[in-house]
């Protein structure tokens, strides 16, 4: 019994000190995000376990318990008709409003999920409920793109996937086919997905064969560059729950199938020395420094090494590539994009990609509006449903869609 009472003191003093980080002062729930953070570092710190005995990918283990889990975890609705279907080979899942005796044409959205692209699914329940929501709130058709996943593909086929199954449903017939106005119709995802979004969308305004193009286009904490992994939220979210500086990193080195030996050296800008002449030109497309407003630069300083690692963009050429780095394509066809939402949370390793593509997007002469959330973080849109529900969830969504709302 006297063991006892000294192991329990012990047992609660380590999980506390598990369990606490250190946060800033305006971050909304700061205790529960401090157990989902904990809850998520003890999952991964298992699968990767599993894979260092090479037991299977760390990811395919990972995504295996989310999808696990997330059958506990039902979202139904009576008014909404969800059924899955495939797109030019991509499987998607298509959220449909009931028909209106006043309408003949409903809006619509293409929705391409986050997740490193590599994790979730447009068929969990954090996913399949934003959707039915943003289904209901805006009478639209919301159409979730279901690309395939690291590590079964990489880079480019994520793109190539999301960009297929939306040019599909751009095709007169089927918008007909699910009664969806063509000159209503939005292209949106969240983190990786808002990165696809991104990158699709650039490529369709550069289509000359599409009779059909979206009105909009709508980002939520987009990932949008691997230039540069020192700018102020870098920096400033370094440690970060739920997206730590490291992990997205390693996101970017499954994305595009390289080497975790790598990190280090993408950490401190190696990549893009001074004296790796094929990212020179791309500098002044996303230098921060001028594309930043002075709330987010703080006292920041830039960190550009004089000398790196060339053979770094030689081995992975994705990384200076438009595709995957939508951050860094000209002003041209920035020109082209459609009015442009982009949501940032200040907590968020990912704010500064954000922000400085609607700078860019703005000088280029798109109008566009930054919504920006000062006690928010990354992920914490698809956060609305217990146990993982958080203020800061519905507060970023209803903003969300009601700029959808206003703008479709």
């Amino acid at each position: 019994m006297r063991a006892a009472w000294v192991l329990l003191p012990a047992l609660a003093a380590l999980s506390a000190y598990y369990v606490y980080l250190p946060l800033p002062g305006a971050v909304s729930e700061p205790w529960k995000l401090m157990l989902l953070d904990a809850t998520f570092r003890a999952v991964q710190q298992t699968c990767h376990l599993i894979h260092y005995l090479r037991l299977s990918h760390h990811l395919t283990v990972l995504n295996y318990l989310i999808c696990t889990f997330d059958k506990l975890k039902s979202v139904s609705s009576e008014d909404i008709k969800i059924t899955d279907a495939v797109f030019d080979g991509v499987e998607v899942r298509v959220f449909e409003p009931p028909a209106r005796g006043d309408e003949s044409l409903k809006r619509s959205v293409v929705y391409i999920h986050g997740g490193g692209w590599a994790l979730a699914s447009a068929r969990i329940s954090l996913y399949n409920n934003l959707c039915r929501i943003m289904a209901e709130s805006l009478n639209a058709v919301v159409v979730s793109v279901e690309y395939r996943l690291v590590p079964e593909v990489c880079f480019p086929e994520q793109y190539h996937d999301a960009l297929r199954a939306t040019k599909h449903f751009l095709q007169p017939d089927v918008l007909a086919e699910y009664s969806v106005d063509p000159s209503r119709i939005a292209i949106s995802g969240d983190s990786a997905g808002g990165n696809l979004a991104a990158a699709v969308c650039q490529q369709l305004s550069k289509d000359e064969d599409l009779t059909v193009r979206p009105k909009l286009q709508a980002l939520i904490y987009p990932v949008l560059q691997a230039f540069d992994f020192n700018t102020p939220s870098y920096q400033q979210n370094m440690n970060m729950p739920v997206l730590p500086r490291y992990v997205m990193i390693n996101y970017w080195i499954d994305y595009i199938n390289g080497n975790y030996d790598l990190a280090h050296e993408l950490l401190v800008n190696n990549h893009t020395a001074l004296n790796v002449g094929r990212a020179l030109s791309f500098r002044a497309r996303l230098n921060w420094t001028s594309l930043l407003p002075a709330s987010f630069k703080k006292s920041y300083k830039p960190v550009v090494q004089t000398t790196g690692t060339a053979a770094i963009v030689e081995r992975l050429p994705a990384l200076l590539d438009v595709r995957a780095v939508p951050l860094l394509a000209d002003d041209a066809t920035l020109a082209r994009q459609p009015r442009t939402y982009v949501l940032t949370c200040e907590n968020d390793v990912l704010r500064d990609d954000g922000a400085m593509y609607a700078t860019r997007l703005e000088r280029a002469g798109v109008p566009v509006t930054l919504d920006h959330f000062h006690d928010c973080f990354h992920g914490c849109m698809i956060f609305t449903v217990w146990p993982t529900d958080f203020s800061a969830g519905v507060q970023t969504r209803n903003s969300y869609i009601k700029w959808l709302d206003e703008n479709l």
